[in-house]
């Protein structure tokens, strides 16, 4: 009867320990993948010149129209785009802020766009300068 009660005392502190090192190893396994940019620096619009950018977050078209703006993604390929906010998560970079280098807005309308960093450069619609 003792060695049954051991034997399950055992066996909780056993799964305990091993559930806490598991724990501790996930979020060990965090790291960075997005490069370091810091505000000024100069990126540039690289993606499909007749798709919506899925990772850039304009505003919907109807909301840039109501704002005088024509929405015409082919213009912005090739568009020099500089940080103007940068947001850190976990110690990594999860979104940032830009605006157009040379002063315009984005579709005569929006002045300062978001942009998720990581995913932006691995779909290419985003490239570093």
């Amino acid at each position: 009867m003792l060695l049954i009660k051991k034997y399950k005392t055992m066996k909780a502190i056993l799964f305990t320990v091993i559930l806490a090192l598991g724990t501790l190893n996930i979020q060990a396994q965090r790291n960075c993948e997005t490069p370091k940019v810091k505000t000024g620096d100069i990126l540039k619009l690289s993606g499909a010149t007749n798709t919506q950018f899925e990772h850039i977050n304009f505003p919907k078209k109807n909301f840039i129209i109501k704002k005088g703006g024509i929405v015409n993604y082919k213009k912005l390929h090739n568009k020099e785009v500089e940080v103007t906010d940068i947001e850190v998560v976990e110690g990594c970079i999860s979104k940032i802020d830009v605006k157009l280098a040379d002063g315009s807005k984005f579709f005569n309308a929006v002045e300062v766009v978001s942009i998720n960093l990581e995913g932006a450069l691995s779909s290419g619609e985003v490239t570093l300068k």
